[in-house]
């Protein structure tokens, strides 16, 4: 197979499509990320949570070591962090690309989403189900970034505000999150990055993206090198300025942290 200069030029009578593909793709990725935030965040919310219905097992005296253990299991058990931890394995331990097909042909295989176009070619009823599993994705990703900003947060802060009458949840929105968004801030613009990348596997049900393009280029040209070249370029182009820029924000945070 060998890349020529004519092929590459013959790629300019496509650049209309290349160019949706790219619009796509940034509009994918922020979509994600945007929702994937609020996603990542309850489920962190939820893993740092003390819900245990069964604790008053705990006090039960009894002189049979056996079923003290297993009294104190119980009443230790937190449904909500199990939900949280099952979901957040689930998302790490199964393909991405499985994920999509599940929501796409089973979620959304159930459900008639409205067939029309915005932007003059997006396809509605094949982006959203594309956002959506990218966006449950991220989020059980996200959520271990946010978990760990919460509890980087000095606990002595947590308890000055609880000595000066702020209820949890007071303490978390005024005190905690200011702080804890500042440390996540650079994980969660490397995670724009990430589903750049990650959002091309989306070609498969039919997102217009720059690999859906890159593939109808292909089979209506019949050169496969110079298409991937292209693709390669415009994802380059993409994530290695985005990453320029997170790494010089992370600097600046640095500067004022040390000030």
């Amino acid at each position: 197979m060998t890349i020529s200069w004519s092929n590459i030029t013959k790629l300019l009578n496509y650049s209309n499509m290349f160019q949706q593909g790219l619009i796509v793709t940034v509009l994918l990725a922020l979509c994600t990320v945007f929702f994937g935030f609020f996603l990542a965040f309850g489920l962190a919310l939820m893993l740092l949570s003390d819900v245990r219905p069964l604790r008053h097992l705990e006090k039960i005296k009894t002189d049979d070591m056996e079923r003290k253990k297993r009294l104190d299991f119980i009443a230790r058990f937190n449904p909500v962090k199990f939900i949280a931890s099952a979901y957040v394995q689930f998302v790490r331990c199964t393909p991405m690309l499985v994920q999509i097909f599940l929501v796409y042909y089973i979620v959304f295989g159930y459900v008639t989403l409205p067939k029309f176009t915005f932007l003059g070619f997006i396809q509605f009823e094949r982006f959203f189900p594309a956002a959506v599993a990218l966006a449950l994705n991220s989020g059980g990703y996200m959520s271990a970034v946010i978990r760990g900003g919460i509890e980087g947060v000095d606990g002595g802060q947590t308890e000055a505000a609880r000595s000066l009458g702020m209820s949890k949840g007071q303490t978390m929105f005024h005190i905690i999150l200011p702080q804890a968004v500042k440390n996540i801030l650079p994980a969660v613009a490397n995670e724009f990055v990430t589903i750049i990348k990650e959002s091309s596997v989306c070609y498969t049900i039919g997102v217009q993206d720059i690999m859906f393009n890159v593939k109808s280029v292909q089979s209506a040209t019949f050169i496969i090198a110079e298409p991937l070249l292209m693709a390669t370029f415009l994802y380059f182009c993409l994530c290695y300025p985005t990453s320029k820029i997170i790494e010089h924000v992370e600097r600046r945070m640095r500067q004022s942290d040390n000030r």
